[in-house]
């Protein structure tokens, strides 16, 4: 890890004493040559050192996407698709000669990815963005995907490629209020927030990772930190996938989808006066 500028500094001087040659080299200004010269060379140092720790972590990420039969090479593969753009038949890679890198980017829709395996089989789950929230790929985009992921594989690899609607989670909650700074319908006194609730509920939900697990616990302590909030309490918390039925959440839930999302109808908010 690298030196501060000071540290290397402090460490050229400490060395300079230990040489009685150099001790008419004793000027405390900041300004005197030796002075000057020691603090330029440990800006050089410093900026190697940042360098060869740049360097490092170069060579262990591409270690570690390089390495085949690996969850985190899939994911890397998964997300460096280009919709629209074939692959080159010698080398298995896109040739994105006289494309710009905007232009690269721009054909790249995955925007979220996640491999799991079940049973020996790869399960890819994917999502691209739209306005800010994760959609599934369209009808187009995902046989392309399922298509680019089988030329990319390991030979003898099963993969399923997935890309769903989000989960759908129904809360019912007790909110116990300060009367001073919430009405009885959750919203502010002040008129700055109509419904901090529910903001606070759905920011939490899109903190999540990709993939990542929601914990009953954790939208707690999020709606603690409303303003106003006395104290939340979790009366009902089930989610479902798909057209399956609701189930209860027991303290924590992974959306098969990837992502999990509350649409008011499914949300139960009940406002308590704290007296």
């Amino acid at each position: 890890m690298a030196r501060t500028i000071d540290e290397i500094y402090l460490s050229i001087l400490q060395e300079k004493s230990l040489h009685p040659e150099l001790d008419g080299l004793n000027s405390t200004s900041k300004v005197s040559v030796f002075n000057l010269w020691a603090y330029i060379t440990a800006v050089v140092m410093w900026t190697l050192e940042n360098m060869f720790d740049l360097h490092k972590k170069e060579v262990d990420d591409k270690i570690a996407t390089l390495k085949p039969h690996n969850a985190r090479w899939y994911r890397e593969m998964a997300l460096n698709f280009q919709y629209g753009h074939a692959l080159n038949p010698e080398s298995g890679l896109y040739d994105n000669t006289g494309l710009t890198a905007q232009q690269i980017e721009q054909s790249k829709i995955v925007k979220q990815a996640a491999v799991t395996e079940i049973k020996g089989n790869l399960r890819i789950k994917v999502v691209t963005e739209l306005n800010g929230d994760f959609v599934p790929l369209d009808a187009n985009q995902l046989p392309a995907f399922t298509e680019y992921m089988g030329l990319r594989k390991d030979a003898g690899v099963r993969i399923t490629a997935d890309s769903l609607p989000h989960d759908m989670l129904k809360l019912e909650l007790d909110i116990w209020y300060n009367p001073l700074v919430l009405k009885s319908d959750g919203s502010r006194i002040d008129g700055a927030d109509q419904q901090p609730i529910l903001k606070a509920i759905k920011s939490y939900l899109k903190s999540l990772p990709f993939n990542g697990e929601f914990a009953n616990t954790r939208l707690l302590e999020s709606l603690k930190a409303v303003d106003g909030v006395i104290f939340p309490v979790i009366k009902t918390s089930q989610a479902k996938y798909g057209l399956l039925p609701y189930t209860q959440i027991d303290e924590k839930y992974i959306p098969d989808a990837g992502h999990l999302r509350v649409s008011e109808p499914e949300l139960k908010i009940n406002y308590r006066e704290y007296v």
